[in-house]
């Protein structure tokens, strides 16, 4: 690593000793300020709400939108103690687990298991919480700034997982490990490159969707589980969530299976809505290549 990621570990480490709750705090005060600013973040946090709040008034939209981005700036700042302080004290925060049976049951059926974790409350946290239970594969996108890697790399792979990019060699290493009985973990709802995806509904809207998920399911019978860590109020922790998928994630018909696997998403943000990654532009593609970019500001 180098001296610049070093030190900006050492910086991450030193911040993890702040309690989750003055984190929370500076993480909403964040919020605030992205609020006002009107950049980027709050503009497409706006324009999401938009296409999938159309039963709410434009002022309805606007109090979710700025308690949105409060939560956005939560996810931020309480990277710090969840990488900085460690897995130990981390997991720690998990004051609740819905749904665990699910999860012990997949993992006793020694049929593979893929748990779709979509970008929503604090999802490092929950690949702390997979680790400490079982053998987990990762699947993950190189940062734009690749000089990151190296800190990302370390950062989340304090228990050890198998690191995988998403890319051919890494697919065939997914398959293997499902095939074996193995777990592995995907964010659903990371847009895929265009034609590398299926359009399917998301909250009504349509939006380009990974096909990576119901095609493992598919060709190796694994179970799909969706899970979340949804953030408590006050900075009193963590409830981690585990559902069953929607009938139809593996179908063979992938405007099917896609369309299930949205489905699953919106299940899982509807309880915690504000804690989705809304400020992510994912319904940049269009189905029309002729229609306008929804986040274009002119």
């Amino acid at each position: 690593m180098r001296l610049s990621l070093a030190i900006l570990y050492f910086l991450l480490r030193l911040a993890g000793l702040l309690p989750l709750r003055l984190l929370h705090g500076l993480g909403a005060l964040l919020g605030h300020v992205m609020w006002w600013s009107g950049g980027k973040v709050r503009h497409h946090t706006e324009v999401n709400l938009a296409l999938v709040h159309t039963q709410y008034d434009a002022q309805e939209r606007q109090r979710t939108a700025r308690r949105t981005l409060l939560e956005t700036g939560k996810s931020i700042t309480e990277i710090a103690r969840i990488w900085g302080a460690g897995p130990e004290k981390a997991l720690a925060l998990v004051r609740e687990v819905h749904g665990e049976a699910l999860f012990r049951e997949a993992l006793a059926s020694q049929r593979g298991l893929i748990v779709a974790a979509p970008h929503l409350g604090c999802w490092e946290l929950l690949n702390f919480w997979l680790c400490s239970r079982t053998d987990l594969a990762i699947v993950y996108r190189p940062p734009r700034h690749v000089a990151l890697e190296p800190l990302l790399l370390k950062a989340r792979g304090a228990l050890k997982p198998e690191q995988v990019r998403a890319e051919g060699a890494g697919v065939r290493t997914l398959y293997k490990r499902l095939q074996a009985g193995g777990v592995v973990g995907i964010l659903p709802d990371q847009q895929p490159k265009q034609g590398d995806g299926e359009f399917a509904p998301f909250f009504g809207v349509p939006a380009l969707t990974m096909v990576l998920v119901s095609r493992l399911a598919q060709r190796t019978g694994a179970t799909v589980l969706f899970a979340f860590a949804e953030r408590l109020p006050q900075g009193r922790g963590f409830r981690l969530h585990f559902r069953a998928a929607p009938a139809g994630i593996a179908s063979e018909d992938l405007h099917t299976a896609v369309t299930a696997l949205n489905r699953g998403v919106e299940d899982c943000v509807n309880l915690a809505f504000e804690q989705y990654q809304w400020h992510y532009k994912r319904f940049q593609f269009r189905p029309d290549p002729d229609s306008p970019n929804p986040y274009w500001r002119g």
